[in-house]
C-alpha cells in the first residue's frame, strides 16, 4: 500500500497526478473547492467537463487538468446532497471516493488528491464524511499516493483524527 497523508492548504497547488473535484451535476463549475479548481484549471475544464456531463451522484468521470500543470487529470465527482443521512447518502459518498481512485488508476496515476467530498454546500456531516473518506482510500490502495487535502483547519483535524494518526503537514 502506498501512502495516505493530510494536507492542509490549497488542492489547486497539489502536485500530483490527479485531482478529484467535488463537481455538480452539470461539470460546469460552481462554488467552494470546484470553483477553485476551475479557476485554476481556466475555461476548457468547463467546456470540456459539459461535454461529459449530466454526471450522476457517486459517479466519476475524467477531463484533462488544463492550466493546473503538472497535474495531469480533473477527475469530476458528484456527491449526495445530504437529507437525513437515511437516503443513502453514505454509499454515494463512498462510490464517490471509489468511481474516482479506480478512474484514476485506469489513467495510470500514481498520484491523487481529495477535497472533502460534499461537506460545502451539500452538508454532509464533516466528521462522517472523514470517516467515510479515510475508509474508503485505506481500503482501495490502488493509487500509490493518496493526499486528502482540507481547505481549512476543522477539516484537516476531523480527517487526522480519522485517520487514528497525524500524517498531516501544511504548504501554502
Amino acid at each position: 500500500m502506498g501512502t495516505i497523508d493530510v494536507v492542509l492548504g490549497d488542492i489547486t497547488q497539489q502536485e500530483v497526478d490527479v485531482i478529484v473535484t467535488a463537481a455538480n451535476e452539470s461539470l460546469l463549475g460552481g462554488g467552494g473547492v470546484d470553483g477553485a479548481i476551475h479557476r485554476a484549471a481556466g475555461p476548457r475544464l468547463a467546456e470540456a467537463g459539459s461535454r461529459l456531463a449530466p454526471c450522476e451522484p457517486g459517479k466519476a468521470v475524467a477531463t484533462p487538468a488544463f492550466g493546473l500543470a503538472p497535474v495531469k487529470h480533473v477527475i469530476h465527482t458528484v456527491g449526495p446532497v445530504w437529507e437525513d443521512g437515511e437516503q443513502g447518502e453514505d454509499e454515494v459518498l463512498t462510490s464517490c471516493y471509489v468511481e474516482s481512485l479506480r478512474l484514476a488508476e485506469r489513467l495510470g496515476a500514481e498520484s491523487i488528491a481529495f477535497p472533502a467530498i460534499a461537506t460545502g454546500i451539500y452538508g454532509f456531516p464533516l466528521e462522517r464524511a472523514a470517516q467515510i473518506a479515510t475508509r474508503t482510500v485505506r481500503s482501495l490502495p490502488i493509487v500509490d499516493r493518496i493526499l486528502l487535502v482540507a481547505f481549512d483547519r476543522e477539516t484537516y483535524e476531523a480527517i487526522v483524527v480519522t485517520l487514528g494518526e497525524d500524517r498531516g503537514r501544511s504548504v501554502p
